[in-house]
Parts: structure tokens; sequence; C-alpha cells
């Protein structure tokens, strides 16, 4: 029996009444290992499934709503290398979920212009200016960038109760290699570019890429114009969380050596308006390094930090050189920021190869009430066990308040949760091949996870008894 939509409003208020209300430790499977965090019972065992795709829980069951390869009601192809994704409420009950497509030249993969036959090798009609980078006319990766998003409408409702596809299509293109990104206030997508090429990389762009976009959440999608929102900088974007009480716009930074921005724009429901540009720091020590990388760790699961932001500048970044930059005026390093998501005044990100075995740490940052005060830093989760977390990358809050995190490791491919408290439990298992799993996001009502499974491409809906993990 699927739980009605009250249930799960009433556990999204639960879940805003602060975490700290959900703090009930799950019973432990197996001898807890000698960290702070240990594997929790969650939902049970995993079932494998008899289709070979992604092993769930007793009661839980997925369906396959989108494959690389297929024809949208664009008339375009449904582009590869499924990453970052943002679910948002479209009318009549209807989800709008918008889908990044982490696409660089060179990669194997189908794209959105794939079985398109005039001479031009761009649909009939499509204007031009559509494009982000429309590339080079000649050379191994000659004609468009591939990456950039497609929207998707699905409503939960129908199909029987399992949900159903109602339409796709393209709706950001041009662009390169989008990872991850986040959902806004206004019902809209940041599709974020973690690439840097541009015209002297002999890849065939004619453009500098480096950016995030901003699209639209509609039941009726079509190419935006794909304008750069270059006041959140040129750099390897990742993922984006926006604060919704002040619109204040906190990113990722897909390097070994990162660093955490912010962006303070002067109008938040324009985020072209411009701003400042900041980069998080310790307060006290400056060039903090936060990524654990040395034998004797600078800090242990559980610690906190009272955190500063300083200013940034030539924030267009030519050269790729703004975290040296923030570095050097004291900006604290972190090891690959990944994925990040905004929930009951904190944000959770995740860094894929912080911690002594550099196995991922996930932080959680706790938003100020004003603009003016720095915040706090917590070190949330560092397990240094492959068999625990490997890797973590995207992640997203339930309506309950429990992370779940996609793992992009070097073997098995896991989606995990994580409660409040720091137990950690095994949702899903990718049977299909070794791809990590990206862009996990839930429904407005609570009902459904999408998730992807990268490669070949493939976007999974995800229904059972949510409510069987007990708050």
């Amino acid at each position: 029996m699927q739980p009605s939509r009250r249930h799960f409003l009433q556990r999204a208020a639960a879940c805003s009444a602060g975490f700290a209300g959900l703090q009930r430790v799950l019973a432990v499977e197996q001898t807890s290992p000698p960290l702070l965090q240990r594997t929790a019972a969650g939902y049970g065992p995993l079932r494998p499934d008899p289709d070979g795709l992604i092993a769930l829980p007793e009661g839980f069951t997925s369906q396959v709503i989108s494959r690389a390869g297929e024809t949208m009601d664009d008339g375009l192809l449904v582009p590869g290398k499924h990453d970052g994704m943002g679910a948002m409420p479209g009318p009549d009950g209807l989800t709008i979920l918008v889908r990044n497509h982490e696409i660089s030249p060179g990669h194997a993969t189908v794209g959105p212009f794939d079985a398109v036959t005039t001479e031009t090798g761009l649909p009939a009609g499509l204007d031009p200016a559509r494009i982000f980078d429309p590339g080079t006319t000649e050379g191994p990766f000659a004609g468009p960038s591939r990456g950039g998003c497609t929207t998707l409408v699905y409503d939960t409702k129908s199909g029987n109760g399992r949900g159903e596809l109602k339409t796709h299509a393209m709706s950001l293109v041009g662009t390169e290699h989008n990872c991850a990104g986040g959902i806004t206030p206004r019902n809209t997508w940041i599709s974020c570019e973690e690439s840097v090429m541009g015209p002297d990389d002999e890849l065939g762009r004619t453009r500098l890429h480096g950016w995030c976009f901003e699209v639209p959440a509609t039941v009726t999608p079509e190419l935006i114009d794909p304008r750069p929102i270059k006041p959140m900088g040129r750099f390897n974007h990742e993922a984006v969380a926006v604060d919704p009480d002040s619109g204040i716009v906190y990113m990722t930074e897909d390097r070994n050596d990162g660093v955490l921005f912010r962006y303070l724009p002067s109008d938040p429901r324009d985020l072209h308006s411009g701003g400042p540009l900041q980069a998080l720091a310790v307060s006290g020590t400056p060039r903090a390094d936060l990524r654990n990388w040395n034998e004797a760790p600078v800090t242990r699961p559980g610690d906190s930090f009272q955190a500063t932001w300083i200013d940034v500048e030539d924030i267009e970044s030519p050269d790729d050189s703004l975290r040296y930059q923030a570095y050097d005026k004291g900006a604290a390093r972190f090891a690959r920021g990944e994925g990040m998501w905004y929930g009951n005044g904190s944000v959770y990100f995740a860094c894929t190869t912080g911690g002594t075995a550099r196995r991922g740490q996930i932080w959680r940052y706790d938003v100020p009430k004003s603009d003016e005060a720095g915040g706090s830093l917590h070190l949330f989760i560092e397990p240094n066990d492959a068999s625990i977390i490997e890797h973590a990358d995207n992640l997203t809050i339930a309506p309950w308040g429990d992370l779940i995190v996609c793992e992009d490791g070097l073997e098995e491919q896991y989606l995990l949760g994580v409660t409040p408290g720091g137990d950690i439990y095994k949702f899903g298992l990718n049977m299909m091949n070794q791809s990590e799993f990206a862009g996990a996001t839930f429904s407005p009502d609570g009902t459904t996870l999408f998730v992807n499974i990268q490669n070949p491409g493939l976007t999974l809906a995800i229904t059972g008894p949510w409510d069987r993990r007990e708050a």
C-alpha cells in the first residue's frame, strides 16, 4: 500500500521541525566498525532484481522511465551520461524532472542530434542561438557540444499507480559535462558545467565553459536561451544548493584542491543581477586543509568549525585560478566537492576523495540567520571504509530527513541512506553493471525516488513502503 500524500506532508513537516528530533538509532545488523559511524538496518536486506537492474529492499519496485537513445517528443534523442536531477512540482500534481547529461568531446555515448540527417547536422527550424556552443566545423570533435539538460514530465499517480512518463524534451543544449546542479525556490534547476574547456583546448569548442545555467520547470519544455550566469563564477562547477530564506547560492567545486563557494545575488529572483562571490574559510585557521589526507587527520566526525567567508575577484577566471586565489586569501581546501542539498537550515555536501583513506566525506554547513554571520561547518561522516561508503557523489534529502547518497566507487555501486544521527544503510545495488548512480531526487509528493544509472543512461522511478523506515 502506498503512503498517502498527507502522510508524506506530515513527514516533511517533521523534517523541517528539526533533525534533532529524528535522531533515533536503528538496530545494528553487524559489529560496529571502530569509527563513529556504523551500518544500520534501514529498510532491510536487498533483494535481487529479476530484471537485473537494481536490488532493493523487500516491497520496493523500480521501473525504467527513460533510456539514452530514445526519441523524445521534440524529435531529438535522449542523450547519454545521465547525471544530476531535480524534481519540482507541476500543475495537477505532476512532477517535473530536469536531468543533466555529463557529456564531453570524445565520450562514447549518444548525443541529442545523432539521428538528425540534415546537411547541417541540426534539426530543421532549430534556432542556432539556442545552442550555447555550436563547435567547430572540422576536426574529430566538430559540431555542437552534446551536454545539457532534458526535461521530463511525470505523473506519479497514473500507470496503475506506479507512475508514468507523460512527455520529455531537450531544454538546454550546447554545454559541456553537465554534472550536477540544484533546485531553486523559483521552481528552476541550476545546471552546472564541470568543465573549463575552451577554444584553446583543441577539442572543437568555440566558447569558454565552466558556467551555471538556469532551466525553468515547465510541462511544455523547449530549448532555453543558454545564458551563462557569469556572476556565479567560472570553475569546475559540480552542485549548488539555495537557501530559500536568503537566496544565497552555495556551490561545490570538483577538484582535489577545491574550495566551497557561495554567491550572494543582489536580487535573489535574478541570478544574473550580480553580487559577491565568496569562499569558505575556517575562522582562526587560514588555509585549513580539510581533506584529511595526512596521517594525522585535521578533523574527525563530529568536529565543528566556525566559518567565515572571503571575497574573491576575477570571477570569470579565464585561467581557472579561482580556487588558488581563494586559498591564498585563507580559504579552506576540500577534496572533490560533489553532491549538495539544502534542508532544514543546513547544506549537506559530499567530498568524494576526502578522508584518511580517500573514500569520501559528507559535511554539513549550518546556514546563518544573517548574511553577515559565518555559520558553522561540521564533518558529518567519514567512514574510511569502502564497504560502508565509497566515493559519495550526488545526494538528496528524503522527506523524513535521511540523506540518500549515490556512490561513484570502483566496483559495486550502491544507493545508501544516512540517518540524521549518522547511521548508514544500503538501499540499492546496481546489478546491471559498475556504473555510478546519479541524480537521486524525490517527487514533490514523496512517493517516488528518481535515480539514474549513468551508463548506458537509464532513469529509474522507485516506489515502495517508505514509511517502514520509522523516524
